[in-house]
């Protein structure tokens, strides 16, 4: 199944002596995404490349579990991290907002 590009965005790993990742991730990486004081899934696609390693910075289609929670509430330039638990593994800049809205249709007529 096709992930949803509900939002594009610039994200930079951190090194491990950053407190980062020690290892690469790869599209369907699944960490939370994090902005006003909550963690949300979302499900990763990486375009440009195969691999993300350590202190790359990549450009990244994001797709929520929860789309109808965030429409409304991103915007283009909105930062936010990365986590794995309550450890920052990135930091990012939201680029534009894409499918969002029509993922966020597609789940409340899903849930009606």
């Amino acid at each position: 199944m096709r992930i949803p590009h509900d939002i594009e965005a610039e994200i930079y790993f951190l090194k491990p002596e950053e407190g980062g990742r020690s290892t690469p991730v790869f599209n369907d990486y699944r960490p939370q995404f994090y902005y006003e004081g909550h963690d949300w899934d979302a499900r990763h696609v990486y375009p440009d490349v195969n691999q993300v390693n350590p202190g790359d910075t990549v450009r990244a289609y994001l797709g929520f579990l929860s789309p109808a929670e965030h429409w409304g509430k991103l915007y283009p330039n909105m930062k936010f991290e990365i986590r794995e638990g309550t450890r920052i593994v990135g930091r990012g800049k939201i680029t534009q907002i894409i499918e969002l809205e029509a993922s966020a249709n597609r789940a409340k007529k899903t849930n009606a």
